[in-house]
């Protein structure tokens, strides 16, 4: 039987994302191989806990959701997670995954809705973007770029105009809490009429920094 490090598995409201605001179960995979300047979720490097993948599908029951988003860490960088997404969405949620945009997409379940992040110059991870996954994108998916400052938002604009990002599907657009101040991303967004989604974290704005939320 397959088995998964699972960090942690709790139930609140989606903070990003197409499905932001809806009570979701969040199963957080252990292990990543990024190092994001702004990751706030360092503690799900390392520890975490060994589960069987039917334990998982059980955890996640007990709480009678609509919604489930696996995410990390890196969940793609265990090869066991491709089965468990199968089987949530064979249990009738609707799935999304949160991807760091470092691993290989292939192989994931067609109904998992995916959010691939793509690294900008700031997050100092930009030279581990796989490109060639924007093929393996369609149209129910999203693109999501955490912006760090100002050139951080001059890059991601190129890399959307270029690439044609927003023809393939949804493409959100973030401030790093504490660093790229909300107002002026969105101020920017208008005036060069990006064809994209604004995004703040909902669950940073309720609770904090708060882990398990």
């Amino acid at each position: 039987m397959s088995r998964l490090r699972i960090s942690e598995i709790f139930y609140s409201l989606q903070g990003e994302s197409r499905s932001v605001g809806f009570p979701t179960v969040f199963v957080r995979l252990t292990g990543c191989p990024l190092r994001c300047v702004y990751c706030d979720t360092t503690y799900a490097f390392k520890g975490g806990e060994w589960m069987a993948q039917d334990d998982v599908l059980a955890r996640v029951a007990g709480f009678h959701p609509r919604y489930v988003t696996v995410t990390g860490g890196e969940p793609l960088a265990q090869q066991a997670v491709l089965p468990l997404l199968t089987q949530l969405c064979d249990a009738g949620y609707e799935v999304s995954l949160e991807t760091s945009g470092s691993m290989d997409l292939e192989g994931i379940d067609s109904r998992v809705v995916t959010v691939m992040d793509i690294k900008t110059p700031g997050s100092g991870e930009m030279e581990k973007n796989r490109w060639e996954n924007l093929q393996r994108l369609s149209e129910k998916d999203q693109i999501k770029f955490v912006l760090c400052d100002r050139a951080d938002y001059d890059w991601a604009s190129r890399q959307l105009h270029e690439r044609e990002l927003a023809t393939q599907c949804e493409v959100l657009f973030s401030p790093v809490q504490g660093q790229l101040e909300p107002v002026e991303l969105a101020d920017w967004i208008v005036q060069d009429n990006l064809p994209v989604r604004f995004q703040l974290q909902l669950h940073k704005i309720l609770w904090g920094n708060e882990a398990g939320r």
